[in-house]
């Protein structure tokens, strides 16, 4: 019996290049579209995608009409706002909530800290 390592020298040798590595070829398509995801570095993106779409029913139309989310930097949400009444609202007041509901939804590790600017 040829031994697994005898019978890839030996391919390799007719052939004049190195044999190929075995592909997992059993892998789900979801598997592999997300592990692609992690690879590429969008996990983050497409967080950030998902926040700036429900940002309206996650603060109410009132503070949507008057701040928007503008980037997720590693973890940390920057939102900007029109006024500077707006922002002391936001800070003082909602802040923690607002944060609250964006960690039930995405989870405690993509969203850490809100910043609002002006």
């Amino acid at each position: 019996m040829i031994t697994k390592s005898l019978r890839r020298h030996v391919l390799e040798d007719w052939r004049g290049l190195p044999e190929r590595p075995e592909i997992d070829r059993l892998s789900s398509v979801g598997d592999s579209v997300q592990k692609l995801v992690a690879r590429l570095g969008l996990g983050e993106r497409i967080c950030e995608s998902e926040i700036l779409r429900t940002w309206r029913e996650i603060v109410g139309d009132f503070l949507a009409e008057h701040s928007q989310p503008t980037r997720l930097v590693e973890g940390v949400l920057h939102v900007q706002v029109l006024q500077p009444t707006v922002r002391f609202e936001l800070e003082r007041t909602w802040k923690p909530e607002i944060l609250r509901k964006l960690q039930e939804r995405f989870g405690k590790k993509s969203v850490r800290d809100l910043r609002i600017r002006v």
